[in-house]
């Protein structure tokens, strides 16, 4: 037998201790007895790793992560740069490639046609975009992308990932947008240790990062005193790393013959948040996670709210994994990310089917008597079933990681997606029922689901009120459903103030924030009691939340001080977006300190199409009896945003407080036709028609009444609006109805007694 292989592996694994040595040897100069340091750890980037750390360098270079942002180069550009010219709506472009350089020729910031030159590339699979630098530090990523996908599969071309406005305007995705920035947007899951050091009086930016894409240390954090401690310096702890991850271990997981799915026996350390911190939809509280910080002293997590999931919880927007999985009963049950990927290459640890029988019985549930497909066909895939695509950007299909079990009836009773009809198109969800009903008639599918609580305390049903207090408190569910039900109870509904301030003091922050996004439906001078322990919260985000509830709140209590600190270090981060310089303003109205114009100005010049901020600086001028200037901004507003039913509506309000009824009635309509399936909408235009065209706004509300059953307005229309067309069995039914989701409503408890 040839040993002379063996040996030299042998001989090569014994040098690899040495080189280590050699590469990482403390100078002569230094200090060689093993000491703690004090001094703050640094990033040196993902090639200090490499000399012991091969396998995994290696498997991590190739990574998406590792090339998630690229020097533009010959090597790392995938579009068609030959003078390729392209058309969309909103768009136009010519990809042209100069010697070394890719540039695209296309209309700038003040709709000169100029040729950009690419100075980085973004993403690898299934896209690629490429970003621009328009001036004053601003990167842009361009909205016109490359399919990166082969031919086969209808890649290999240009595509706009923007889609235009009903009134002919470049849509969120234009490049130009604020949306597509990628200083505020992107750059904090795309490159290692950023900060964006925006510089509002000058309104730009002078970013900085360590490294392109997600290196070592954005998981790892800063490696520094951990290549001091390979050096020899042993009395640093944790192997001079900030934060410790576990190495994934197959035997975490436990299953006895007998048992059909296993147990988790081993332990974590919080790899969840370390991904998280990309893989959420989250708002950005403070730098630094990568650091070795907590998620919630760095983000703000987005609960399960509509439009961005379905009422089932299922994804809808790009919510990034973590909300759906944390849905889970995998997460429940200790599952973490690296359970299932690998955290260097991020593929699965294994293929198909193979995957979930490392903790799934193969004999119980790869079988047609589990899934009722052939062996090998699509539907007999775990994933097709319990994991259904969404696709994202036009070309990226992403799998909901809530891991659920397939809903039909819940498509016929919500109008929700289901991963049968997914496959089945030309079935009904009826049929998907039906066979699932056949196949398993006592199922887990027949149980109730938070996903019709949820809808009907988002249709404004009073009894939901009831299920969602049962929700919140129940450990039978997962963390983020409990939060997600907190977020919606009513505070001034009696029986639900014990569980919000049960809530509050959970040691869960994700309990928490569901309690503080419900008591901020509480009047201002209602907060204090409730909320005065959460400006002491140990996690930042939590404790800017609560300071921003209690801004100007009377007999606040002293460690408001603190917490505003928190919140205004949070709006001053993020200067650059409309929607915080809104939340500066109307935390300057609420403790009376500055001129509140100045910031909602700012916003618009930020961001033109930001409805919110002329909605508030309209209501300001208001406010003031300057109604001339609310006008104004409002139709600022429209001339960027005609199709904003909001700002027609707002602008019909002003119009009725100066008595220019007529206008103010179209401004009305106009809102109406934009959006009939809306209750506010519906219900205003009635109220202006009803003195003039009383049959039209009846139509009109027992029209609205029929899609919202629960609006209390629209009821109480109905019935004091046929009480006064003389109407009074019509009267009587909308007031009987009013009553019995509005029980304690005194004013409608009158008028059936002058009615009877």
């Amino acid at each position: 037998m040839n040993r002379r292989f063996p040996l030299t592996v042998t001989a090569f694994l014994f040098l690899i201790p040495v080189l280590c040595f050699f590469l990482f040897r403390a100078s002569p100069d230094s200090e060689t007895r093993s000491v703690a340091t004090t001094e703050s750890p640094t990033f040196i980037g993902s090639e200090a790793c490499a000399g012991c750390h091969q396998a995994i360098y290696r498997d991590w270079r190739e990574s998406q992560h590792a090339n998630a942002m690229q020097h533009a180069s010959a090597e790392t550009v995938l579009g068609d740069f030959n003078g390729v010219q392209f058309k969309a709506s909103g768009i136009v472009a010519e990809f042209i490639r100069r010697e070394d350089d890719f540039k695209i020729l296309t209309r700038g910031p003040n709709g000169a046609e100029r040729e950009f030159k690419v100075l980085y590339t973004f993403g690898v699979s299934p896209l690629q975009q490429y970003l621009l630098d328009v001036g004053g530090g601003r990167l842009q990523a361009f909205s016109v992308a490359w399919d990166s996908r082969p031919t086969a599969q209808g890649g290999q071309r240009w595509f706009s990932l923007d889609t235009s406005e009903a009134h002919g305007s470049e849509g969120p995705a234009h490049w130009l947008r604020p949306d597509q920035n990628w200083n505020a947007m992107c750059a904090d899951c795309h490159v290692t240790n950023f900060q964006k050091n925006y510089l509002p009086q000058q309104d730009r930016f002078e970013s900085q990062f360590s490294e392109l894409g997600v290196g070592c240390e954005s998981c790892h954090g800063p490696a520094s005193r951990h290549i001091q401690w390979a050096r020899g310096n042993t009395a640093l702890p944790d192997s001079g790393l900030n934060r410790i991850l576990d190495a994934h271990h197959e035997s975490d997981w436990q299953r006895t013959e007998d048992e059909n799915t296993a147990r988790k026996v081993g332990n974590d350390k919080g790899e969840q948040d370390v991904c998280a911190q990309c893989h959420s939809l989250r708002h950005l509280v403070q730098e630094g996670m990568q650091q070795g910080g907590a998620l919630f002293d760095h983000y703000r997590p987005e609960l399960i709210h509509p439009p961005l999931y379905h009422a089932d919880g299922q994804q809808r927007a790009e919510v990034f994994i973590t909300g759906s999985f944390e849905q889970s009963r995998m997460a429940m049950e200790g599952v973490t990310c690296v359970d299932c990927h690998d955290p260097h290459t991020q593929r699965t640890h294994e293929e198909g089917n193979a995957l979930c029988a490392r903790c799934h019985a193969e004999t119980e549930f790869d079988q047609p008597t589990h899934h009722f497909h052939p062996p090998g066909s699509d539907g007999a895939q775990c994933v097709n079933c319990h994991m259904p695509e969404t696709t994202y950007m036009k070309v990226d299909p992403r799998r909901d990681h809530r891991i659920a079990i397939p809903r039909p009836d819940l498509s016929i009773t919500l109008g929700v997606p289901n991963a049968c009809n997914g496959c089945h198109e030309d079935k009904s969800a009826e049929w998907a029922a039906s066979r699932l009903r056949d196949h398993y008639p006592e199922g887990r599918w027949l149980t109730e689901h938070y996903g019709s609580v949820f809808s009907a305390a988002d249709a404004g049903a009073p009894s939901a009120q009831l299920d969602l207090r049962r929700l919140s408190t129940s450990t039978a569910y997962s963390s983020m459903v409990r939060a997600s039900a907190a977020a919606r109870l009513d505070p001034q509904v009696m029986e639900n103030s014990r569980i919000i301030a049960q809530l509050l003091r959970s040691d869960d922050p994700l309990l928490r924030q569901g309690a503080l996004e419900s008591a901020g439906g509480l009047p201002i001078e209602e907060r204090a009691d409730l909320l005065g322990s959460v400006l002491e919260d140990r996690y930042r985000g939590l404790r800017s939340s609560a300071a921003r509830l209690l801004a100007g709140a009377p007999d606040a209590p002293p460690t408001l001080s603190s917490a505003l600190e928190d919140h205004e270090k949070e709006l001053e981060l993020n200067s650059d977006r409309a929607e915080h310089l809104n939340r500066k303003a109307m935390l300057e109205l609420a403790l009376q300190r500055d001129d509140p114009t100045q910031y909602w100005l700012r916003a618009t010049a930020l961001d033109p199409f930001s409805t919110q901020t002329y909605l508030n600086l309209a209501s300001y001028w208001s406010s003031s009896n300057q109604e001339s200037k609310s006008e104004a901004v409002l139709l600022d507003g429209l001339s960027q945003s005609p199709a904003s039913p909001e700002l027609h509506q707002a602008l019909g309000f002003s119009l009725v407080r100066q008595q220019r009824n007529e206008e103010a009635l179209a401004a009305f309509k106009e809102a109406y036709r934009l959006q009939p399936e809306s209750a506010r909408y519906s219900y205003v235009l009635a109220v202006a028609l009803f003195n003039s065209e009383p049959e039209q706004a009846l139509s009109l509300i027992e029209g609205a009444i029929r899609k919202h059953p629960f609006d209390h307005d629209l009821l109480w229309a109905g019935a004091s609006f046929n009480a006064r067309s003389g109407r009074r069995e019509e009267a009587l039914t909308y007031a009987h109805q009013l009553l019995s989701h509005y029980p304690k409503d005194r004013r409608a408890r009158l008028l059936l007694n002058r009615l009877q």
